[in-house]
């Protein structure tokens, strides 16, 4: 079991947005603790060396001056990072550190070393420390060395977040234009339809992704060529059994009357029923070529279920929007049948239902067979899908009618969705839109 913990993103585009403002804002921070640790380098040598030249003057002119004097010489003396006291100082311990060699050995030079130096840090308080000497007159003197950094400008605070918010920025642009073309190859990989014609994947842009863009559009031709190809065969298979079953039947005919005859007509007739559907659904995949035209969606539908009706066939129609649209009328016509044609044989009646959706209109065929499982809703939208569990074998059918409709529905630009009604039966849903 996998210890709980902070998640990993899990889309790309998180992951490199992550990957990259982390790295550029440590790259960014080691680069102001450089700036910084070379600021204090500088200021504390620049302290020393003022350190050198300043003490050296101080302490000739403390030395020189009357101990009643030197109180009033001090606040000329004095310096911000160093103060000299009159005194022993505070109580401290010995600097035994490079910093506070270097500090005696520099008072030590600027004194000419006339007065010998002892340094000690004051506990608790830092980096100061304190030298003390003793001058001609035996008077003690101690200099309050405290090195502090040069005051930040109040801007920089308001420069640092103003680049942060740059990174950012930067970041985001970069990741978005490094993730769009991938979004778009999976948009088009999803939309994949090697029936249906669709603008190629723009093949723009820098040399890798133009030249994945190329091998998706050449792929995407080789597939539509493969299954053209498919149907082809298919098409022209189906259309040339037509002709020795035609002779097959005639000759069955003239046989003397039996039940091998019957048996062999019957036979026959299920292989030409076949052959006639595998020859309707190459048709429907290959596209028949048929224009679009504006039809009455209401006038349609009656129309279809007067049809049924005055063959004795129960097809009503429960709701019906009408109005106008641009369709394929034959295409949509076969796609009803054969839905209808579904309904009655595993139902045995339909209902129709024609509903409008803004620019959607939804046409449903509705009956109340045994339905289809849920698992299998898809697989019978493919060619040749029986279910024995659902659709007795003994009611006939070739497993193409689903598929048939599937596909002129999508070549009239629709969507075809099947799914199980509440009460027992199945829905068949055409959207145009």
């Amino acid at each position: 079991m996998k210890a709980p913990g902070w998640a990993w993103p899990r889309t790309l585009r998180s992951r490199l947005f992550l990957i990259l403002l982390t790295g550029l804002v440590v790259a960014h921070g080691l680069s102001f603790a450089v700036l910084f640790s070379e600021r204090y380098m500088s200021a504390r040598q620049v302290m020393l060396g003022t350190l050198e030249t300043d003490v050296a003057t101080s302490i000739a002119i403390l030395d020189r001056l009357p101990a009643a004097e030197r109180p009033q010489w001090l606040p000329r003396v004095n310096r911000g990072n160093y103060q000299y006291i009159l005194g022993t100082g505070l109580p401290g311990v010995p600097e035994m550190t490079a910093r506070g060699r270097d500090i005696a050995e520099r008072i030590t030079e600027a004194s000419g070393g006339r007065f010998p130096v002892r340094v000690e840090s004051i506990p608790g308080d830092g980096k100061r420390v304190q030298a003390h000497l003793t001058l001609s007159d035996g008077s003690p003197l101690t200099i309050d060395v405290h090195p502090r950094m040069t005051p930040i400008a109040q801007w920089l605070p308001y420069v640092l977040i103003l680049q942060l918010l740059l990174l950012i920025l930067c970041c985001w642009f970069a990741v978005r234009l490094a993730i769009r073309p991938l979004v778009a190859l999976g948009d088009a990989a999803d939309a994949l339809d090697p029936n249906t014609q669709s603008a190629p994947l723009d093949e723009s842009g820098p040399t890798e992704l133009a030249r994945a863009a190329r091998a998706f559009n050449a792929m995407r031709g080789r597939i539509a060529r493969f299954v053209e190809e498919r149907v082809q065969i298919l098409a022209a298979i189906s259309h040339d059994l037509q002709t020795p079953i035609t002779r097959m039947k005639l000759r069955a005919e003239m046989a003397d009357d039996s039940d091998e005859k019957r048996k062999m007509l019957n036979d026959l007739s299920e292989i030409q029923t076949l052959v006639q559907e595998g020859l309707a659904y190459a048709r429907s995949a290959h596209g028949d070529g048929e224009k679009a035209s504006r039809v009455d969606l209401g006038s349609f539908v009656e129309s279809l279920a007067y049809d049924y009706q005055d063959t004795g066939k129960d097809v009503t129609v429960l709701q019906n929007a009408g109005g106008a649209i641009v369709t394929r009328p034959h295409a949509l016509r076969r796609v009803l049948t054969n839905l209808i044609d579904n309904a009655i044989k595993f139902g045995g009646s339909a209902e129709l239902r024609v509903r409008r959706d803004r620019d959607v209109v939804a046409i449903e065929v509705l009956d109340r067979g045994s339905g289809i499982p849920d698992d299998q809703l898809e697989a019978v939208l493919k060619p040749f899908v029986r279910l024995e569990q659902s659709r007795s074998r003994e009611t006939g059918g070739t497993g193409l009618g689903l598929a048939i409709a599937h596909e002129l529905t999508a070549a009239i630009g629709g969507t075809l969705t099947l799914r199980n009604r509440e009460g027992g039966g199945l829905a068949a849903e055409v959207r145009l839109g």
